[in-house]
Order: structure tokens, then C-alpha cells, then sequence
């Protein structure tokens, strides 16, 4: 049997010695392959367009173009870019326009090396993934009065009412930021039927990812 491709990976981060930390431990990794590295946001939109990356870690705050507007331009271009921001900040005015404008995952930079692998993983696979942190600071930013614009009712009340029972417990479970593999576990099912219920979620509220269904779950403090 033919081994599978190598997730191609392009490194966005200001600081080189970050730069090659990552790229000394990924390549450790067999499926892993670094096929580029910017240290500015214009030169990871130009490096994206060139390169076609499978994901791209993205830091946030560099001179110039920083990441916000990289993600923003990256994505314009390619909507199927899959994107992973790996930052040290974890605050709502990063962390909700980062997703917004289209990063699948966000993960801080203390993170385990495990766990940067496993984000890696979960984004290529089309998963998505929320460091536990981010997680708090969306439902914190999202319940504090005027934090986020809300949900226009014909839209929530169209959306919701739409989705089967299992349905909504699955988008809760999205709102807490929880992979496949663990709202599987929280629901005893397999975790094939969970990425069947997030697809039909993702149709039928019109979004483009899970984490745009979990940004979704949370301004609605769903459930209620």
C-alpha cells in the first residue's frame, strides 16, 4: 500500500529561533514535511499562493502585515486554506477576528509539542481545534454585554429550529470547544456519526467550519 502524502506545512512567525524550533520538531515527524517559512504576514500571503500548503501556522502580531490580515487575505484568495494560529495571546480582540476571518484552529504557544502536533492533525483532517484558553476567552467575550454583535433571531431561530435533537447537543458540545473524538466520548457514538452530524450542522446553519459552529453556539448561549 502507497504511504500517504506528508501534511505540507508552512511556519509564519516573526522570530526565527521560533521558526526553526518548529521546524526542527515537525520534521522529526515521517507525515509531517515543512514546505516554507515567512516572517511577516505579506510574505506568508505570497508563500501560501506559491507554495499551496495543506496548513499554515500563523502567528498574530509581526511588523508590517501582521496575522489578522494575513489570515484575511490568505483565505480571500484560497477559502479552502486551512489555517492554525499558534500565538501567545489569548485575548478577545485577537482571538475572535482570527477565527472570523477564517483560522480553523488557535492554539497559544505554550503548548505541549503533543498537543501542537495534534492541532496540526485535527486542522488538516478539516476538524478545527480551540486551545482551552481561547475557549473561555470566546464564551467570556461573547456573554459579556455588548462583546459581540448577536445573532439576528430570524437567523438563530431558522438555524436552530432546523437542526434534530442530536443535532443540538452536538453544537452545544462544538460551543465548549471539544474535538470529534471527545463529544464521541461525551455521547457514546462513534466518532464517524459525529463528523456526519457536524457536516448536516454545518449545511444546514450555512457555516463554513466548526469553528464558526462553535463561535455560532457560543453567541447564542446555546444551549439555553
Amino acid at each position: 500500500m502507497k504511504a500517504a502524502a506528508p501534511v505540507r506545512l508552512l511556519i509564519v512567525d516573526d522570530h526565527p529561533v521560533v521558526r526553526q524550533g518548529l521546524r526542527t520538531f515537525l520534521e522529526t515527524r515521517p507525515d509531517f514535511e515543512v514546505v516554507g517559512e515567512a516572517g511577516d504576514g505579506e510574505t506568508a500571503v505570497a508563500e501560501a499562493a506559491r507554495l499551496r500548503p495543506d496548513v499554515i501556522l500563523m502567528d498574530l502580531v509581526m511588523p508590517g502585515v501582521g496575522g489578522l490580515d494575513a489570515i484575511a487575505r490568505i483565505r480571500s484568495a484560497d477559502p479552502g486554506a486551512r489555517i492554525l494560529v499558534l500565538t501567545s495571546f489569548a485575548s478577545a480582540d485577537q482571538v475572535l477576528p482570527a477565527l472570523r476571518g477564517g483560522a480553523a484552529g488557535y492554539l497559544l504557544k505554550d503548548a505541549a509539542p503533543a498537543e501542537v502536533e495534534a492541532a496540526i492533525r485535527a486542522v488538516h483532517r478539516g476538524e478545527g481545534l480551540l486551545d482551552p484558553a481561547v475557549t473561555a476567552t470566546v464564551l467570556a467575550e461573547v456573554a459579556h454585554p455588548g462583546a459581540a454583535a448577536p445573532a439576528s433571531p430570524a437567523m438563530s431561530d431558522a438555524g436552530v429550529n432546523s437542526l434534530t435533537p442530536r443535532e443540538r447537543e452536538v453544537l452545544a458540545l462544538l460551543g465548549r470547544g471539544m474535538t470529534n473524538a471527545a463529544i464521541a466520548r461525551e455521547l457514546f457514538v462513534a466518532e464517524k456519526t459525529v463528523k456526519t452530524h457536524v457536516s448536516s450542522i454545518l449545511a444546514k446553519l450555512r457555516l463554513a467550519d466548526r469553528t464558526q459552529a462553535a463561535l455560532y453556539a457560543a453567541r447564542l448561549g446555546f444551549p439555553s
